[in-house]
Parts: structure tokens; sequence; C-alpha cells
């Protein structure tokens, strides 16, 4: 029998190392020993699972460690580990390195190394292979193989979990390919894709966010029309939606750990074959800039009102990157946050889903415990459409600006909206 070792135990990695726990024998392994303890009381701090869903992984055949000696009884690694941008937005493969230097280190021969991290066409074979080979003194295709399979989950995503999403996969030869596409097949109800080879499995997933960048982008740019127009860019989604073909995407801050990143690493790999992206940039560059222009629409309609902006009192509802999720990594809600205080004003922040301790570790800013009075600010911005969001009692007031990114609360309650 196989036995599986899944690296990073996040979004992706958990999920998935609990769905292969079901029929094979999994090691879970992360380099936090926080996160491991954690998992070991059966508390998943994504709330991708729940306590039961741990507990009864681990009452099975799941074992959590840090341990690096714990992998030498595994034949299959599967790498999920975050690919993120760094400050000038280029790819940093440097989680993906390590990883990689880890599995190194307990390769041995006929093992088999698949990674789900989302990366530019080639990092497989042309980053990640050289590391395996250096730390496990081995040769690639004759003494162990590779795989690639992206990652689809859907973070806070209850519907389409990771068993019900249709898998793409790829092996460094064809009798890998099919061995690595039956393993996938054996936990993936909604079934599978083999891709002719690893790089068209990789360039498969970068241009799922790419596309949807590109089309929130452009959506983007018809608010901004619309708003100067003093059109409502929803009603008119509206009704452009009745024609079949239309695409229904809406317009909002696009961050998170995908649509946010993934772009980039496409366009860096462009950049090494000598092809400069128009359109792909175009369209990041549009969306990285949507928290400012959000922010200066919330002033002017405060000058509007009257309102002294220095030292003005603005409630922020939401700052993780999507609704009803606790994941901030990557938020945009931070742009939106950044250019108010430029103006001189006082921000507070309420969100039902962020953990205050991660916040203040990654943004220094600090959450409200609670839902504090809504009329004691001059400014409120639902900037993500948490459920709880839906029963919170604004009301109409001529002095308060309400401002709506997620075209969430009624029309008739807000000033404007995204």
């Amino acid at each position: 029998m196989d036995k599986i070792a899944v690296i990073g135990l996040g979004y992706v990695g958990l999920p998935l190392a609990v769905e292969f726990a079901k029929k094979y024998s999994v090691v879970g392994f992360d380099i936090f020993q926080t996160r491991i303890d954690e998992l070991k009381r059966g508390y998943d701090r994504t709330l991708e699972l729940t306590e039961a869903e741990v507990k009864e992984a681990i009452a099975h055949n799941m074992e959590f460690t840090t341990n690096l000696e714990t992998l030498r009884a595994c034949n299959i690694f599967i790498v999920t580990v975050p690919t993120p941008i760094d400050k000038n937005k280029r790819p940093d493969l440097t989680p993906l390195i390590k990883a990689s230097e880890t599995v190194g280190k307990v390769l041995k021969k006929n093992d088999i190394v698949i990674y789900e991290s989302t990366v530019y066409p080639g990092a497989t074979e042309d980053d990640c292979v050289p590391i395996l080979e250096k730390f496990s003194g081995l040769k690639f295709n004759i003494d162990f193989f590779c795989g690639y399979s992206p990652e689809r989950i859907n973070p806070g995503d209850k519907t389409h979990t990771v068993t019900k999403i249709l898998k793409v996969t790829s092996g460094s030869t064809p009798a890998i390919a099919d061995k690595v596409d039956a393993l996938y097949r054996s936990i993936i109800t909604a079934g599978t894709h083999k891709a002719s080879c690893i790089k068209v499995a990789e360039a498969a997933k970068v241009i799922e966010n790419s596309q949807r960048d590109i089309n929130i982008a452009f959506i983007n740019e018809l608010s901004i029309i619309f708003s100067r127009l003093g059109i409502d860019t929803n009603e008119v989604l509206e009704a452009a939606g009745t024609k079949w073909n239309f695409l229904p995407f809406r317009p909002g801050l696009v961050g998170g750990h995908c649509i946010g990143v993934d772009p980039y690493y496409l366009t860096h790999k462009a950049q090494e074959v000598g092809y400069n992206s128009e359109i792909i940039l175009a369209g990041r560059r549009l969306n990285d800039n949507m928290g400012i222009y959000v922010a200066n629409q919330v002033i002017k309609l405060m000058i509007k009102k009257g309102h002294k902006i220095e030292g003005s009192k603005v409630l922020i509802l939401g700052i993780t990157f999507k609704e009803n999720c606790p994941d901030i990594r990557n938020s945009r809600v931070i742009d939106v946050i950044r250019e108010l205080q430029e103006f001189g004003v006082q921000i507070a922040i309420y969100d039902p889903w962020a953990d205050a301790k991660e916040v203040k570790h990654e943004y220094n800013l600090e959450l409200l415990a609670e839902l504090p009075a809504l009329n004691t600010y001059d400014a409120l911005v639902l900037a993500v459409s948490h459920k709880e969001f839906n029963t919170i009692n604004i009301t109409k007031n001529e002095h308060q600006v309400v401002y709506d990114i997620k075209s969430f609360l009624p029309k008739s309650l807000v000033d404007a909206r995204l």
C-alpha cells in the first residue's frame, strides 16, 4: 500500500490529507508546531474542517507531525505549500524550495513527489527537481519521479470541496502520469483530467486565476466609468446578465493568495522568455489600485456631507480577503485602510471571522471585539460580505456616509457602492 505524506497543512493540504486518510495511511507534515498541536486536538484554525472530521481522520490513518524522520516511511509526497510574491511582486519560491529540501532529505528510490502549489510553467522540473536531486543524491526519472496536480481549493466554500472539484493531473513519465491520475481518481468523485505533461498542468492552473483577475479588472474599470456617469454598476450588470452568455463577474477588491498573486507568476515567466505582458499586467495594476480608489470615493462623499476629514471616524466592516472565511493573507481591504489613514482618518475595524492576533501580527491593526454602535461613526465601509453582516442594523443617516464595496446592503441604505 502507498503511504502518503502531505507537506504543508493549510487550506489546501489539510482537506486533501484528510480525504486521502480515508483510504491510505497518511502523514501530515508542517513546520509550525502550533499548527500540529492544534490539529492533534482536532482544531482547524482555517475552519475548512470540523473537529469531528479531523479527529475521525486521526482515528483512522492520519498522523500529524513536524518530525522529518516520520516521512521516511512514505513513498508518495504531495507538496501543498504557499507560493507568494515578494514586495516587488516577483514570485517568492522560498516555501517551495524549503519543502523540496525537506522531501529531498528523505527521498528513496521509486518515490513520487507531486506538487500542488501554483507556479509558472517549468517550475517543477526546472526549480524543484534539481533541489530534490541535490538533497537525495538520486536521479530524476531514473530513481524518483514527479507529478503536478494543481490545487483548486476555494477557501470558505462548503459546496465545492476538494473531492467535488475535477482534478488536473500529470506526471514526469507516461507511467507516472497514470499512477498520479489513479491516485487522485481514488478520492476525487468529480473525476480527473490527465494533462499531456507537467508544464501543461502548471500552465492550466496559473491561467485559471489570471483569467478571473482580468475579468474582474474589466468590471472594476466599468464601475469607475459608470460612477462618473452617475449609473449604478450593479443595475447595469443585472441588465446585461439577462443575456445567456454574459459572464457574471462583479466589481471588488482582488486579494487573497490566488487571484491577486498568480498572474505575477505567469508574467514573470513571460519576461524570462522575452515577452512583456500587456493585458495581464494592465488588469493587475487596475485591481491593485482599487483600494485606493474606494478610499478616495469615501473621502469625497464625506467632504460633500460637511465632515472635517482629519480626525474623523470610519468603521471598516470586514478585513479578511473574502466572505465567511478567516484568511487575511493579501487582503486588499488593507489598501482602503492605509489610504484613509493617509488622510488622518481614525480607523476602527470589526470582523467576526478574523483572528485579532493574526491581524495585529500581519498588519499591526487592532480589531474590535464586538460590533460597536454604528451611529457613532462618520462613515461606514462594508468591505467584506460576511453572513453576520446580514443582520446589522444600519439606519439611514443624512450625516453619515455608507459605502458598500460588495453591493451587499440594500441600495436604499448606502450612499455609494462599487
